[in-house]
């Protein structure tokens, strides 16, 4: 089976010092690059907010950060804004090896819906495209890295699990928010859908 290392949003928003931070992300991006050398693929996926998006705190008014209100397509938390096209926080983080990158996926830059996963909008539906390109390559084992483990890292390996890949997270090369019990929730999600957790 050829293998694809996936690597989830690694930038600096993401990292001590970013609008959205999660603990320890910075401590990742070494060992994330030592591991691109033993897969046949590497895919970076890249978080892309306009500033209007309708995952931002402040485009609701009186609401407050990581609250969670109802969204045409179900619960959405709040975010702090975060990853906007042309920052500097959107970028790739600057010691990630994104030269070793076989493919780019940016996600979030509907508007109206977010993007958790690398494979589908919100809604579970619109497809970011991530699933063809991997068939077409023949790349069925799948590993995910990067953040964060109790978001984007989980609902990537869910929907690939769910879309018939081999679907595995490295738990050390990832680094969770853990939002009111949500790395523990995530861990059971992921385990629920055949996600191997290494």
């Amino acid at each position: 089976m050829a293998r694809a290392l996936i690597v989830i949003d690694m930038q600096p928003d993401f990292c001590p010092g970013g609008a959205l931070p999660v603990a320890g992300g910075d401590e990742i991006v070494g060992p994330i690059n030592d591991m691109m050398a033993e897969f046949d693929a590497v895919v970076l996926t890249q978080d892309w907010h306009p500033p209007g998006h309708m995952s931002f705190a402040e485009n609701h008014p009186g609401a407050v950060a990581f609250s969670e209100i109802q969204m045409p397509y179900g619960p959405q938390v709040l975010w702090p804004a975060h990853c906007v096209i042309g920052t500097a926080g959107a970028e790739f983080h600057p010691n990630l090896a994104v030269d070793r990158a076989d493919l780019v996926i940016r996600k979030g830059f509907r508007p109206q819906i977010d993007s958790y996963s690398a494979f589908y909008e919100n809604d579970h539906q619109t497809p970011t495209g991530l699933a063809g390109y991997l068939r077409d390559r023949g790349l069925s084992d799948l590993t995910f890295v990067g953040l964060a483990h109790d978001f984007c890292v989980a609902w990537s390996a869910i929907d690939a699990a769910n879309l018939g890949f081999r679907a595995t997270v490295i738990e050390t090369a990832t680094r969770a928010i853990d939002l009111n019990g949500s790395r523990e929730g995530a861990r059971q999600s992921m385990r629920t859908s055949g996600v191997i957790l290494a």
